[in-house]
C-alpha cells in the first residue's frame, strides 16, 4: 500500500512529536487523531456531505 496524504502531510521534514509541538499539542494527540477510525475528519461533517451526494477530498500542498 502506498503512503497515504497523512503521510506526506505530518511525516515529510519533521517528526510527529515536532508537527505537534508547532501547533501546540502532543505527539501522542496527533497520532491518536491519525490512527483513529475516524480521524483527521468529523464524522458528522462526512455524514451530511454523504447525504448530499457529495464526496470529499482532502489535498495536502505545499506553502512556498
Amino acid at each position: 500500500m502506498g503512503a497515504s496524504a497523512w503521510d506526506y502531510c505530518l511525516f515529510d521534514e519533521h517528526s510527529l512529536l515536532m508537527k505537534a509541538e508547532d501547533i501546540g499539542t502532543t505527539g501522542q494527540y496527533v497520532n491518536r487523531i491519525i490512527k483513529k477510525k475516524d480521524g483527521g475528519v468529523n464524522k458528522t461533517f462526512v455524514q451530511m456531505m454523504e447525504s448530499l451526494g457529495d464526496d470529499i477530498e482532502l489535498i495536502c500542498v505545499k506553502r512556498d
